[in-house]
């Protein structure tokens, strides 16, 4: 039967199942306990007389024996009779214990803190280490001479183990679940000073760093004033280096120098894997925020023109095939660079050897996402065949990769918010399960647009809530621009007061200075605007604004609501059909809205065809950014005026 013995808190001992095993009084738990500080030691007799009373009786010896041989009968109840103990032992004038290695928690308990590990296996096993105190180390024997000494030194190590946890933690990114601990080790333990250390580490790295700087004049306080001490130079320097934000106290920071140097010594400048890693980076960078998407998106080209200058076609696949940012805006950020990435991905495709399935595919999720808004008939067969092979080859990255591209040309017509919804869904249910952020977060938007489309705002909602809290717990600050301008379209389509509503936009378009999206900036703000004032009924802005892409749907209420309706009606006649994207039932609102005005029965009759699907929809609402109300409503205005 395997015995545990336990000294982190009162002495106690369980048996193989995990039952306590009774070990009688006081004097009884004491005899395992002193052998237990001997460490598998003989420890005399008389020794062990002398420990256990301050004045022994006249038959001590003989008292220990018959304590002994009591424990033995509880520790090793199956031992046949005259078979010699194999745990509390008798060798030459006394006894030793001699559990295994792991038959005493303390000495399990040192292992754990002294070993050499990963950060993520330290931190579990200190987490369990810590786990097994039941109180102070042996502590029915506080006043004891003989336990005095390893008290101390087990007491010690349980602090070098609340801060070797701490460590872990910070090591793993988690200074935040580092705090609480170390402020209750400092508040206990004040003199620590690697506790005050780690704890304004800590501080600093969850983007305190005032309490960072108060914690070490605090500790500074202590130690001068009650020790007479001035803090060592480990406190001195980590004050001098959050005062000048020192990048080596940033830990991602100091990993990556330190990988990146490796990386540079180690590859060879010209290997082909330096263009891979480096489309690895410019992913990642790309939703980092504003700068690093326009970085991103500057460099992307360069790296496919230096693969293709290679003449490797699987190279070029990999390298146009891995930057598999999602993309939820329908109007590219650059139509010029999107048609040459296009092009590039589809002479790849044509070079590509048979059997490259997977790159094929990615490749052709490119031409779906980087055709955006085109409306061609090549980008719908592109993506559809994308997602065909993905799910042929049940890859979920792969496959939401795909998906991304089917969302971006589903917009055949108007009122296919639903369609779009289904996607979203599975795009979270699949990015869920296999741990694809990025995508869970664009599955999340999506749903947000197309439940709006559908003036469902409840879900909608709770898939801006949820995209919230991804981004905030993964750093995707691009997020944040989609979410408040929703929150302000949710104002308008709410019936909210003009001024609420447009105080609302304000805020949500101060989100776009520096996002790196111009193909959503551009434009947007006067737009919503005036969205808004069709929706209230009131004439459009005439001021000076920047339409952007938008200015041939805005021009004719603008000439109108300047007075000048000849110049409308021709404005009017030159509106082209609005491209198939986010925006389309929008675009195509302001132009009924515009014919309605003006009497022109043609741009009546294609506004109405175009809107008809659409009819149990808000119009613009699937863009998540605004909305002009009910599309029937703008349908019934189209037949009362046409006799429809």
């Amino acid at each position: 039967m395997d015995v545990l013995f336990g000294v982190l808190g009162p002495v106690t001992a369980w048996d193989g199942s995990g039952n306590v095993i009774p070990l009688k009084g006081p004097r009884h738990r004491a005899v395992p306990a002193r052998l237990i500080i001997a460490r598998g030691r003989v420890v005399p007799v008389s020794l062990l007389v002398d420990d256990l009373w301050m004045d022994p009786p006249s038959d001590g010896v003989g008292a220990v024996r018959t304590f002994v041989a009591a424990l033995r009968r509880v520790l090793e109840p199956d031992r046949p009779p005259r078979t010699p103990p194999r745990l509390l032992v008798t060798e030459g004038p006394g006894y030793a214990l001699r559990p295994g290695p792991d038959g005493v928690d303390a000495w399990w308990f040192e292992r754990a803190v002294t070993a050499t590990r990963p950060a993520a296996e330290l931190l579990t096993a200190l987490d369990e280490a810590l786990g097994r105190w039941r109180g102070p180390a042996y502590a029915e024997f506080a006043g004891e001479p003989w336990a005095r000494a390893e008290r101390a030194r087990l007491a010690e190590l349980r602090l070098r183990a609340v801060e070797r946890r701490a460590e872990a933690r910070l090591a793993l990114g988690l200074a935040a679940d580092a705090v609480p601990d170390l402020d209750a080790h400092v508040a206990e333990h004040p003199w620590r000073e690697e506790g005050w250390r780690l704890l304004a580490l800590a501080l600093y790295r969850t983007g305190r760093q005032g309490d960072a700087l108060a914690v070490l004049r605090r500790a500074r306080t202590l130690l001068v004033e009650q020790l007479g001490v001035d803090p060592g130079p480990e406190l001195r320097r980590l004050e001098e280096d959050i005062l000048r934000q020192a990048d080596h106290l940033d830990a991602a920071s100091r990993v990556w120098a330190q990988a990146a140097e490796t990386y540079d010594r180690t590859v060879a400048a010209e290997a082909r894997s330096r263009l891979e890693s480096t489309v690895g980076i410019l992913r990642n960078l790309a939703v980092t925020g504003g700068g690093g998407l326009e970085a991103a998106r500057g460099q992307r080209m360069a790296a496919i023109a230096a693969a293709e200058e290679l003449g490797d076609a699987e190279l070029t696949a990999r390298v146009i095939g891995a930057y598999d940012v999602p993309a939820i805006w329908t109007r590219s950020d650059d139509p010029h660079q999107a048609a040459q990435v296009a092009a590039a991905a589809e002479r790849a495709l044509a070079a590509l050897p048979p059997g490259r399935e997977t790159a094929r595919a990615r490749l052709l999720a490119t031409i779906a996402l980087e055709s955006r808004g085109t409306g061609t008939k090549r980008a719908r067969q592109a993506a559809r065949e994308a997602e065909r092979i993905a799910r042929e080859l049940d890859d979920p990255r792969l496959l939401a990769f795909a998906l991304n591209g089917v969302f971006m040309q589903s917009f055949d017509r108007a009122g296919l918010a639903a369609r779009r919804d289904e996607v979203g869904a599975e795009l979270v249910g699949l990015s869920a399960r296999h741990d694809l952020v990025n995508y869970e977060v664009l599955g999340h938007l999506i749903r947000l647009q197309a439940r709006g489309a559908l003036a469902d705002f409840g879900a909608a909602d709770g898939h801006a809530r949820a995209a919230d809290r991804l981004a905030e717990r993964h750093e995707r600050p691009l997020v944040g621009v989609f979410t408040a301008w929703y929150r302000a379209m949710r104002l308008a389509a709410s019936g909210r007061a003009a001024a609420e509503v447009e105080a609302a936009y304000r805020d949500a378009a101060a989100r776009l200075d520096g996002c790196g999206m111009p193909g959503l900036e551009a434009g947007l703000v006067p737009l919503a605007s005036l969205c808004l004032r069709v929706r209230d009924g009131r004439p459009a802005q005439t001021g000076p604004a920047d339409w952007g892409p938008y200015e041939p749907w805005a021009r004719p209420l603008v000439s109108l609501a300047r007075g000048r309706r000849a110049e409308a009606a021709k404005a009017l006649r030159d509106v082209p059909d609005p491209p198939r994207d986010l925006l389309f039932e929008a675009l195509w609102c302001l132009t009924a809205h515009a014919a309605v005005a003006l009497d022109d029965r043609e741009a009546m009759r294609r506004a109405h065809g175009a809107l008809a699907p659409a009819a149990g929809e808000l119009a613009g609402a699937g863009s998540g950014l605004l909305t002009l109300g009910p599309v029937s409503r703008y349908l019934r205005a189209l037949a009362e005026r046409s006799g429809r």
